[in-house]
């Protein structure tokens, strides 16, 4: 091998060495980004367990018959107890329903120990197959409008104002039309069980894995 054959060949090991020693310190970056975010992640991720299990508490000693998934921590109401068949407007039953219910679901998720994780409370509304989609789109959406409309009446005096204020900013309507249905054991749409209503929530570790993302590509 020639003096300048060595050289270059030394030039680029040289160039290989610096690029590894790059990719090094941009793999140590990330990990260290993970790990500094590691304990707030844990910490999210116990608060969902813990508040399944808080919702699981309040329900289970009163006579609301209410359920909540034990994985998700939604609660899903049977249309029939809010509403007629084909209509959007609550009945008495529901309105007495959701007066005692939404207190004591509120009282939890707005609670010191949950209030600042929580980042959307959402009401949805689903219904049958029967029907365009369209239609059941606008049916779904004004149930849960209907719904969200009787929990933000201040005349309904069920709510203190604090907490009126905070789900201003949290609660949303949403309808889902039939994109959702619930299935029977052999296989057919159950009719009456999809038509429904579901609260559920959104805790704030979606917006920290968004972040985290971001963070990991402005490496790279």
């Amino acid at each position: 091998m020639t003096t300048i054959e060595l050289v270059f060949v030394l030039i680029g090991i040289g160039t290989a060495t610096r690029w590894l020693f790059r990719l090094v310190d941009k793999l140590e970056e990330k990990e260290q980004i993970i790990l500094n975010q590691q304990s707030q992640i844990d910490t999210i991720v116990g608060v969902r367990g813990d508040l399944i299990d808080a919702l699981s508490k309040e329900f289970s000693g009163n006579d609301l018959s209410v359920k909540v998934d034990a994985q998700s921590g939604a609660i899903t109401f049977d249309s029939t107890l809010l509403f007629g068949y084909n209509d959007d407007k609550l009945q008495d039953s529901g309105k007495t329903f959701l007066a005692d219910f939404l207190p004591k679901y509120f009282s939890v998720l707005l609670g010191k120990d949950f209030s600042p994780y929580v980042a959307e409370i959402i009401i949805e509304g689903h219904t049958d197959t029967d029907g365009g989609y369209m239609y059941n789109l606008q049916l779904s959406q004004n149930r849960a409008f209907a719904v969200v409309s009787y929990c933000l009446d201040e005349n309904n005096h069920f709510l203190s104002d604090s907490q009126l204020e905070e789900l201003r900013v949290l609660l949303t309507a949403n309808g889902r039309s039939w994109s959702a249905p619930i299935y029977a054991a052999d296989g057919t749409v159950d009719m009456q069980a999809s038509r429904r209503v579901e609260i559920k929530f959104r805790l704030k570790d979606e917006e920290m894995m968004n972040q985290i993302a971001e963070m990991l590509e402005e490496t790279k």
